[in-house]
C-alpha cells in the first residue's frame, strides 16, 4: 500500500510502502537492574529500550535490535551474524533473550523513505529561554533551557539531562547507543507511523503525532505522546556517526500547553554533530 505523508512543519513529502507479513515470534527477556540504584530515570530508560525492542520485534519492517541498532532480515545473513546480534541485545538489557519462530524478511516492496526537501534546524533562543549547548566530547549540539539544572551522564539512563528548578517532572534527556556500522539511518526501523503506534501501545499512551524530517542530511523520527499516567512526552530518534540518538522531553499534561513551544524548539534544534 502506497501512502503520501506530509510533514507538519515543512513542505516535505514522503512515500511509504508497506507490506503485511505473517509471523510467529516468542520473546523471553529478563531485565536486571542494579539493586543499589534508586534512580527512576535509569529504570525509565531501560523500560523505554525494552518497549522499543518489543515494538520492533513485533513489526514486519525489521528483525533484531541491538541496543537501538536494527539488522534487516536477509537470506544472505549468516547465522553467526544473527547470533552476535542476539548476544548484543541480551547484553544491552542485562538479561537473556530467546527468539524463536519465523522471522519476517524485508520485501523489495518495502521501499526506503524518500524526502523531497530539508527542514531547517531550529536556532531560536526564544528571548533568552534557550541557550546553545555543545557536547564537544560526543559531538552534538542543542538549544537547551537556560537556568535549568544540568546533569552529566548517568550510566544506562542518559548522556545529559536538563531538569526544571521547581518541578523535576519537567526534564529533557539526550542519550545515545552504538549501532552496527551498516546502520546509517533511522528509517531502518520502518514506517514512522507504525513505529509510533507500537511505542504508544507499550507506553499506554495516545499517539498525537508521528512524523519525520530531513535536516542537514540526517533523517529524524518525531513522536508526540499523551501518556495515561498524566504526563506528556516528545520523543525524537535519529542515527549518525555510528550511534542512535534519543531525545525526549517530559512534563505533566496540565502544564503541556505552557511547555509545548519551548519543547518543540528544543527538539527541532538538536543535531548529532558539531557545526
Amino acid at each position: 500500500t502506497n501512502t503520501w505523508v506530509w510533514s507538519k512543519n515543512s513542505k516535505t513529502r514522503s512515500r511509504k510502502t508497506t507490506q503485511t507479513h505473517s509471523t510467529s515470534i516468542r520473546l523471553d527477556l529478563t531485565v536486571t537492574v542494579n539493586s543499589n540504584s534508586n534512580s527512576n530515570s535509569t529504570t525509565e530508560f531501560i523500560m523505554f529500550r525494552l518497549s522499543l525492542l518489543i515494538s520492533l520485534l513485533s513489526s514486519s519492517s525489521f528483525v533484531v535490535v541491538s541496543s537501538f541498532g536494527v539488522v534487516p532480515s536477509s537470506t544472505s545473513s549468516s547465522s553467526s551474524s544473527r547470533r552476535q546480534v542476539l548476544e548484543q541485545v541480551s547484553a544491552a538489557f542485562g538479561g537473556a533473550l530467546v527468539l524463536t519462530g519465523q522471522i519476517p524478511s524485508l520485501s523489495s516492496a518495502q521501499a526506503a523513505t524518500t524526502i523531497d526537501e530539508e527542514t531547517p534546524r531550529v536556532l531560536t533562543r526564544m528571548g533568552g529561554l534557550l541557550e546553545k549547548y555543545q557536547d564537544t566530547n560526543r559531538g552534538w549540539t542543542i538549544m537547551a533551557p537556560s537556568g535549568w539544572n544540568k546533569f552529566e551522564g548517568e550510566v544506562g539512563a542518559y548522556d545529559v539531562k536538563w531538569q526544571d528548578l521547581v518541578d523535576p517532572k519537567d526534564n529533557i534527556k539526550v542519550s545515545s547507543t552504538p549501532v552496527k556500522s551498516t546502520t546509517t539511518s533511522i528509517d531502518i526501523l520502518g514506517d514512522v507511523q507504525q513505529l509510533g503506534e507500537n511505542l504508544a501501545s507499550k507506553r499506554n499512551a495516545k499517539l498525537i503525532i508521528a512524523t519525520e524530517r530531513l535536516t542537514e542530511g540526517i533523517l529524524f523520527y518525531f513522536f508526540d505522546f499523551q501518556i495515561n499516567d498524566g504526563t506528556h512526552q516528545l520523543l525524537q530518534l535519529c542515527v549518525n556517526k555510528g550511534r542512535i540518538w534519543s531525545l525526549d522531553t517530559n512534563t505533566i499534561e496540565k502544564r503541556w500547553g505552557k511547555r509545548k513551544e519551548l519543547y518543540y524548539n528544543v527538539v527541532g534544534s538538536f543535531m548529532p554533530k558539531l557545526n
